[in-house]
């Protein structure tokens, strides 16, 4: 019996081991502003800002799993308490975000049928398919003010005939991808919370920028979805965006660096603080961090 429970010990513990090392996180507790389903109930940012401010260590706890499982407007009011951060660089990891609640899939030519032609070639493709199928993420140029998006599958672009040949490849962390779609970075005005700025990633002028390739990279500019993206920051190396379309809003979506969320996570949850590259309004944001 000894010998059984000496053999069989050892498992238990490992077995229990593994368990608390495979249950989840739990999601972080973030308190909302009350609100109906007609617009008029939607609360004003600059309230929500100022009497639900999320502490620091929740703000370290939030992941793309956490944020899918949101309505819109818990993500809005979760964005109008966020500055901007620093411009980004180097390569972040990119999630669409389709929130809960917001009508299911979305298909890009309803999205943009006001886009003579070019609805025609989205017609039938899912918006978050598309997404899951070309983007992998963004690179950010901090210096050159510069975005590209790494794009890791062309086919099903080229089976709509938006790519002609072979576009050319770039150089990303030792290897060869398509980074494609590149953008223009500044401070700007949010088009949900004109209270502070954004970052902007500006795709009307993308043919501009050098390195710029007819096709496919007109899509995204003023011939094609005029694409306008604005990101603010979670916490170092994690932000959450926003794509309009023409100025209309589309879909959600997080950028991640895995490396330097756990370099500057402890910092910030225990100050608070980061660097801010972008006006951060005349409304001060109330940081609770932990003092811890």
């Amino acid at each position: 019996m000894r010998a059984r429970t000496a053999v069989f010990a050892p498992l238990a513990l490992a077995v229990l081991a593994l368990s608390a090392c495979n249950k989840e996180t739990p999601p972080p507790n973030i308190p909302f502003a009350p609100w109906d389903k007609s617009y008029a109930s939607k609360p004003d940012l600059a309230l929500v800002d100022h009497a639900y401010p999320i502490p620091t260590v929740e703000l370290a706890r939030i992941t793309p799993e956490y944020l899918a499982t949101l309505d819109q407007e818990q993500i809005d009011q979760i964005y109008a308490r966020l500055s901007a951060g620093p411009i980004p660089d180097g390569a972040f990891d990119g999630k669409i975000l389709l929130p809960r609640g917001g009508g299911g899939k979305f298909r890009l030519s309803e999205i943009v049928g006001g886009f003579t032609g070019t609805a025609l070639h989205l017609k039938g493709l899912v918006l978050e398919d598309v997404g899951e199928t070309l983007w992998r993420g963004k690179v950010f140029y901090r210096n050159e003010r510069v975005l590209r998006n790494r794009i890791e599958d062309l086919s099903l672009l080229k089976k709509m005939g938006l790519v002609q040949g072979d576009p050319k490849k770039m150089d990303f962390n030792g290897k060869e991808t398509w980074l494609l779609f590149p953008a223009k970075l500044y401070c700007g005005q949010s088009l949900l919370d004109a209270r502070r700025e954004s970052i902007i990633i500006d795709y009307f002028f993308t043919d501009e920028i050098p390195g710029y390739q007819e096709n496919p990279d007109f899509l995204a500019g003023r011939r094609g979805l005029r694409v306008r993206d604005e990101i603010r920051m979670i916490r170092p190396g994690l932000y959450l965006g926003r794509a309009y379309l023409d100025k209309g809003f589309a879909l959600n979506f997080t950028l991640y660096n895995k490396a330097m969320d756990e370099q500057g996570r402890d910092a910030f949850v225990k100050t608070g603080q980061a660097q801010e590259d972008c006006w951060s309004g005349t409304q001060p944001r109330r940081i609770l961090a932990s003092a811890g």
